[in-house]
């Protein structure tokens, strides 16, 4: 398949990218990495009248650390925060996470905020940025604004975001000090979507986690956290996480054991 006809821009500054957006409205779509956007175009999922690439927005490429915050633009690609050793060193969970995309050549042009945007619950680094603690900074010819994950992502594929608007930043705090943490999951193969994962942080009885593919978003487990803060119980925790989960389908029952152990091997090797 090939796609349909579209009209097609390469601005050189945000604010040409912005006004762009203004414009086209829902007829405009975003080229950044397009290892999501362009197989949807091809099978004419996708039919926008207008595709703006961003990839010549010199001053949206940038992954750098900013005192205790990492910055992450978005043209920032997957390759950039898994070849980081700033990354490595102060945000451990990223480059665990980042290891599960795909395969080289996707990380190589995929881009974080990319990931981000496209909203997929069976991603991996929207489910680490949550459990991270992330703030996306969001940008339109209107003003900008700030988003928590819960903020962000609406549903299966859906986010808060604007027709006009984009996702310019993220916004990464260090961890906690002292903490560990962990990034687990499970798929058919290496690079195959996941059909379940976690992601935890842990300083003592201090923990967070955030459950992949377990519901139609990135989901942060918050009654798991506080059964660790309570009675520092790992194996409740996880229980606790997969309790109210809304599964369905004949494979729902094996989908919550499978997204139990992987909530406590998470939080047990985030805690070694």
């Amino acid at each position: 398949m090939k796609p349909a006809a579209f009209a097609y821009d390469d601005p050189r500054e945000l604010g040409h990218v912005l006004d762009l957006l203004a414009r086209e409205g829902e007829d405009v779509k975003v080229l950044a990495g397009g290892q999501s956007l362009v197989p949807l175009l091809n099978f004419r999922l996708a039919r926008p009248d207008r595709l703006v690439d961003l990839n010549r927005v010199e001053e949206l490429a940038y992954l750098r650390r900013d005192g205790d915050v990492l910055r992450i633009g978005a043209l920032a690609r997957h390759a950039d925060l898994e070849r980081s050793e700033e990354v490595a060193a102060g945000w451990p969970l990223l480059a665990a996470a980042v290891r599960f995309v795909g395969h080289v050549q996707i990380r190589a042009r995929g881009t974080v905020c990319g990931s981000v945007a496209h909203a997929d619950p069976a991603a991996e680094l929207p489910v680490a940025l949550a459990a991270l603690d992330a703030r996306f900074h969001v940008r339109s010819a209107r003003g900008s604004r700030t988003l928590g994950a819960e903020e962000l992502f609406l549903g299966f594929l859906t986010t808060t975001l604007e027709p006009d608007e984009l996702l310019v930043e993220i916004e990464v705090p260090a961890p906690p000090a002292g903490s560990g943490s962990a990034f687990v999951e499970h798929a058919r193969t290496h690079g195959d979507f996941a059909l379940g994962g976690a992601a935890a942080v842990v300083a003592g009885r201090e923990a967070r986690l955030a459950l992949l593919a377990a519901g139609p978003v990135p989901l942060r487990a918050r009654e798991a956290e506080e059964v660790v803060a309570t009675r520092g119980s790992f194996p409740e925790a996880a229980d606790a996480a997969v309790a109210a989960l809304e599964l369905t389908g004949p494979d729902a029952d094996w989908r919550r054991a499978l997204l139990r152990e992987l909530a406590l091997r998470a939080l047990e090797r985030a805690a070694a």
